[in-house]
């Protein structure tokens, strides 16, 4: 039954970009979504029956031995991945496939796999609205030895408490700062910062770079008037439901300000891609970026000499970061008992055994999210949210929790590309426009 669950939501991927691509636009559009999708579909159907049939080879080589197989969503750890792989075989005798991601979607991919008769043993899951969807093919992990170490704000559970996801790490975004060009002792609201854009102008310098990725650009701004209501999920079902606007609360008025005065004074973000947005910053060109501490691996390519950490957005003078977890991991519960134990076998290592945490927080470059875990070499923002995780000083990621699925990349983006297209599209309108996007994608 599960598996017909996701595989439907596979064979409906097509229909379903068909609709939020649609509102608005051709036939000929729709029907390019819905190709696209299919498309999609059919290559990580392709990706899937290559990856187990390659495992399946491998299984038969190995006389039998013990074998799990994990799939994961971030690329730029593949090859560590590998490594530890080996030394996990080496170490316990069970080996371990680590699969390859094929494409941007990770999640299409993954759904394709659970969908099949060789799912992985292990994979990462991102956002609660995917956890959501896919529960049912998460076994329960409370018996893990060192779950009670853990942050439980991190932790995913399932509808009752029961705990099926653990975190991989934790990351955390706010304005990264250049500590020789801004200092946020001296920067305490909205109206401090947009002074400070223009001052900046006036030198050379931009205040404040966003990019024109669509997480860049507004999914990762906008968590933070969210966040700062007195009850966010209540609040979002109140801007879904049509009982508030967000164009009439002052913490989104605040971010249209801060808005208006980076279309005014800087380079249009639309120009502006991520590698572009962190050269700038590690070249001195912008003295805060709206990023998080993923980006500190960019700079390896650029000789940087100022210190730099994350500080608030400093909306109705918030002086948090917003932290929280990228992704789960999970053990899969169509695999058999004997599997299923094997990878929680495999998260106790990581997480418990020298190796394991050398890797986590050292190769993978990983910030610690258990209690006793130490990491003697993280960079300055990773440092940053583990010190707020320490202190509890954190906003949450709504974005992550109550937003409706694809709402970022569908609706919110578009929308901001128009604010920063036209400048004669006001704050206000831009807000209104924004609250329409909720509307809507929640009623899909």
């Amino acid at each position: 039954m599960k598996k017909k669950k996701v595989l439907s939501l596979v064979m409906t991927l097509a229909v379903g970009a068909s609709i939020l691509a649609g509102c608005g636009s051709s036939s000929t559009a729709d029907s390019s979504a819905s190709s696209e999708a299919t498309a999609a579909a059919t290559s990580a159907d392709d990706t899937a029956s290559q990856n187990t049939t390659e495992a399946a080879s491998d299984s038969a080589t190995s006389s039998g031995d013990q074998k799990i197989t994990i799939f994961q969503n971030k690329t730029e750890i593949y090859d560590q991945m590998v490594a530890m792989a080996k030394d996990y075989e080496a170490e316990t005798g069970v080996a371990v496939d680590v699969w390859q991601i094929s494409g941007d979607d990770y999640y299409q991919n993954l759904k394709t796999y659970l969908s099949s008769e060789s799912g992985p043993t292990i994979f990462t899951v991102e956002s609660d609205t995917e956890i959501a969807e896919l529960k049912d093919y998460m076994s329960p992990l409370t018996d893990l030895s060192f779950i009670d170490k853990e942050n439980d704000s991190l932790l995913a559970k399932n509808d009752d408490g029961t705990v099926i996801g653990i975190p991989t790490t934790a990351e955390g975004f706010g304005l990264v700062y250049n500590k020789d060009l801004y200092d946020p002792s001296k920067i305490s609201s909205i109206d401090d910062l947009v002074s400070y854009i223009e001052t900046e102008k006036d030198s050379g310098v931009e205040g404040v770079g966003l990019s024109q990725e669509a997480y860049f650009l507004i999914g990762h701004i906008l968590n933070t008037p969210f966040a700062l209501q007195d009850d966010p999920d209540a609040f979002c079902q109140k801007v879904y439901d049509g009982e508030v606007n967000i164009a009439d609360v002052d913490e989104f008025q605040q971010l249209g300000k801060l808005f208006e005065a980076i279309r005014a004074n800087e380079t249009n973000p639309l120009e502006v891609t991520y590698d572009t947005n962190v050269g700038n910053f590690a070249t001195g060109k912008t003295a805060t970026i709206h990023q998080g501490n993923w980006c500190y691996s960019m700079f390896a390519d650029y000789d940087v000499s100022f210190d730099m950490g994350i500080a608030a957005l400093p909306i109705d003078g918030n002086d948090k970061i917003a932290v929280s977890r990228p992704a789960v991991w999970a053990v899969n519960s169509d695999a058999t008992e004997e599997e299923q134990q094997l990878g929680k076998d495999f998260l106790n290592w990581l997480y418990t055994s020298e190796t394991g945490t050398d890797y986590l927080m050292n190769k993978f470059g990983f910030v610690p999210v258990i209690e006793g875990m130490t990491a003697d070499n993280l960079d300055p923002l990773s440092q940053t949210v583990s010190d707020a995780i320490t202190s509890g000083n954190i906003l949450p990621w709504t974005f992550n929790t109550s937003w409706p699925a694809g709402i970022v990349t569908t609706y919110l983006a578009p929308t901001t590309e128009e604010f920063f297209s036209n400048p004669d599209m006001t704050a206000d309108d831009y807000l209104r426009a924004l609250n329409d996007n909720f509307v809507q994608a929640a009623s899909e």
